[in-house]
């Protein structure tokens, strides 16, 4: 992947949409995560969080706060694309989260937030990963997971 990836060429590799890709740019890649003993590969992303999301109508009205499970939502969606691999024969792989673990919510997000996500895979055995997902805004830690997902 060239850097930074905007969000057209992420349409090639994620199925999510309006209103649910969470991810808005990709900023950096610290290796090739395919290459042998990638384990450790960082991948850092940005959501740009706005009023406009879908979701500060019900949560909360008068005072908007970007739910949690959505914060790991885009951490899954960053790991989905630092697993990214082209699938033999075409088509897309289905990247299915198995388990999150050890998520915490340290601060609020609210609109006008930019959230950095900061994936980083733990072990790969090929289609099933463990990665450690961070989530900042600025340089606060807003929130932390650990997610185990299978490629399909």
């Amino acid at each position: 992947m060239k850097m930074p990836l905007p969000i057209t060429e992420l349409f090639d590799i994620l199925p999510h949409r309006y209103p649910f890709l969470l991810i808005d740019r990709v900023l950096s890649l610290s290796k090739d995560p395919h290459e042998k003993n990638a384990v450790d590969t960082v991948l850092r992303a940005i959501k740009n969080v706005t009023f406009n999301e879908p979701f500060f109508q019900g949560h909360f009205p008068g005072n908007p706060i970007m739910p949690g499970v959505l914060i790991v939502e885009a951490m899954a969606q960053a790991a989905a694309l630092l697993a990214y691999k082209p699938k033999p024969g075409g088509g897309r792989w289905t990247f299915y989260i198995l388990s999150i673990d050890k998520a915490k919510f340290r601060k609020l997000v609210t609109p006008g937030d930019q959230l950095i996500l900061e994936v980083r895979c733990l072990k790969d055995k090929g289609t099933l990963f463990v990665f450690e997902g961070l989530a900042k805004v600025g340089d606060d830690l807003v929130a932390e997971a650990e997610i185990m997902a299978k490629m399909v």
